[in-house]
């Protein structure tokens, strides 16, 4: 069986609870979201009779800084996202307020425990719309 290990559960899509996000603006204030853990992609995993699959949320993070590791039957990710930038979206003298930023950013890592039966040599990964897609081929 293909398992994920995350150091806390994973939201499902949820926001970050509202305690800690108003912990950071009163500790912080508006400009102090600077993240002082790893946070945690979310993962769906599918599985077809030839192969599972993983699916990785890492929407905004460029390819190159998505690191692939397969060690001892634990496939890990590892990588960084950067904040989204707005410079884009307004002029450039334009004052910009931050009144909630509830995107994951800095780094990021997961881990998911291989079942026995994946040919390890044969891992394929695909980075397609900001979706990470590893393909875990099963034995034969």
């Amino acid at each position: 069986m293909l398992s994920v290990v995350s150091p806390e559960k994973p939201s499902h899509g949820s926001a970050k609870p509202v305690s800690k996000l108003l912990e950071q603006i009163q500790s912080k204030g508006y400009y102090g979201f600077y993240p002082s853990e790893s946070w945690t992609p979310c993962v769906n995993l599918y599985e077809t009779d030839a192969a599972y699959l993983v699916c990785v949320d890492l929407a905004g993070v460029e390819k190159d800084k998505i690191d692939i590791e397969v060690n001892e039957g634990r496939l890990t990710l590892r990588g960084k996202r950067q904040v989204p930038s707005c410079a884009e979206q307004t002029s450039g003298d334009t004052r910009l307020r931050i009144h909630l930023m509830e995107i994951d950013h800095g780094v990021f890592a997961r881990h998911v425990e291989l079942p026995d039966n994946v040919q390890q040599d044969r891992i394929n990964a695909k980075y397609i719309d900001g979706m990470l897609w590893i393909e875990l081929p099963k034995k034969r």
